[in-house]
């Protein structure tokens, strides 16, 4: 992590800003600008952990505030420690304790043994900008400390990015959530990554989530979850561009809306749309780009010089081919509407199965015409495995929406997410 001061801009001041509130020792506004209440936040953390005390996130503070960003720490056991007195000094539970170390005796604890000791408030921040850098860690963090989740790579972006996709549950009944096929609508991300968290916990934890039965859920249902299929474009579109970015001068060229990246970029870094490059009417997809003036990589719209060209789509592709999943929801942004059909291939049951989700998320089920119509992800799955999938846009306004709006997008979704492994 670079040094970050007086001046400093971007989404890892936002993620020191929202951590320190976390711990109390930040009351400002969570917005990337580190400024005198941040630094003055930071000499009060030093303080609290005996570190040299100059406003400034070195890698000596950086070391500090690193087990509270993983979400753990590691523990060596103490002679009359017990599972209660470590769960209260760290804020969190002894249950926590128990499901991130399998195994442990909490009624014979081995001096000098070194467990894991999750926080209390939790690894998966919503209320900043959400890179693949955070989204790694957050990953790491959530395998630490559920062991019985499993994160494996399908694949690389085309910057080599490894494209994760998280696995919970033994039951027969598989469905597969992905988000961020577009890098303007990154909020769809941590909004995985929190339901990850939240019904890992639930489960470990033996209640209710939204009303739901979480075991029964995970004992009949196996879930698959890609939060992030396009991580070179979030970032692109979070961290700017780089002149170290292998496409930086095409990148520069293919942008020329005249807006920032930040405002305008859709596709994945090569310019093509992945939401356009799967081979579902592909050819449509082509022509209607030529009627739009689309001759080329660009920052939306393009799907490709052929279906399936870019490594992302492929992934995609070909973790759905192996994992065969009953139902399908692919994450973008925004309306707060559930398109169900592509082109009368639906099933039956795909209609009254996205009502009871329109029902459970409060948003409208609606079917799609014209060109974002053509080539996506569910188009795809609904035409190759006949089987129901949707597109579910959330929050309402212009991308990229702010993160302020996650709250409500995650009180519609859970119970969406939680129903459609029922279905």
């Amino acid at each position: 992590m670079r040094v970050l001061k007086i001046g400093s801009v971007g989404t890892d001041v936002m993620e020191i800003q929202s951590m320190l509130r976390s711990l109390g020792f930040y009351f400002g506004e969570i917005d990337g600008i580190y400024g005198n209440a941040t630094a003055n936040a930071v000499r009060n953390f030093q303080r609290g952990f005996g570190l040299t005390v100059d406003g400034i996130v070195g890698p000596e503070t950086f070391r500090a505030l690193e087990p509270f960003l993983k979400g753990y720490t590691n523990y060596t056991i103490r002679p009359g420690d017990t599972l209660y007195y470590i769960s209260d000094n760290f804020g969190t539970n002894v249950n926590r304790i128990l499901t991130a170390n399998p195994g442990l005796d909490p009624y014979n604890l081995q001096i000098g043994e070194e467990i894991i000791v999750p926080f209390g408030i939790g690894i998966v921040d919503t209320r900043i900008d959400y890179t693949y850098e955070i989204m790694e860690r957050d990953l790491a963090g959530l395998e630490a400390v559920f062991p019985y989740l499993k994160i494996e790579s399908a694949g690389k972006s085309v910057l080599g990015k490894e494209l994760y996709y998280i696995k919970i549950g033994t039951g027969g009944n598989k469905v597969f959530y992905n988000a961020a096929h577009h890098s303007l609508e990154w909020i769809t991300s941590p909004l995985l990554m929190k339901f990850t968290e939240n019904i890992a916990a639930a489960y470990s934890e033996g209640r209710l989530l939204s009303g739901y039965n979480v075991r029964e859920i995970l004992q009949g249902s196996t879930i698959y979850i890609m939060p992030m299929v396009n991580p070179d474009g979030v970032d692109l579109v979070l961290n700017g561009l780089s002149t170290d970015n292998p496409y930086y001068d095409d990148l520069l060229k293919w942008n020329d809306t005249g807006r920032p990246f930040s405002e305008v970029w859709q596709a994945n870094i090569r310019g093509v749309d992945l939401n356009h490059n799967y081979d579902a009417a592909w050819d449509l997809s082509k022509q209607a780009e030529l009627e739009l003036g689309i001759v080329g990589p660009g920052p939306t719209r393009y799907s490709g010089p052929e279906p399936f060209s870019e490594p992302e789509t492929r992934a995609v592709r070909d973790l759905t081919i192996n994992i065969a999943p009953r139902l399908v929801l692919a994450y973008h942004s925004q309306g707060e509407v559930i398109y169900w059909d592509f082109m009368d291939l639906a099933p039956p049951e795909s209609r009254p199965i996205g009502e009871v989700l329109a029902k459970v998320s409060g948003y409208t089920l609606e079917e799609l015409f014209g060109i974002a119509s053509y080539a996506g992800y569910k188009d795809w799955f609904i035409q190759d495995f006949g089987r129901p999938g949707y597109t579910v846009e959330v929050g309402l306004g212009i991308n990229p929406l702010p993160i302020s709006q996650f709250p409500k997008i995650y009180r519609a979704n859970e119970p969406l997410l939680l129903q459609a492994t029922l279905e």
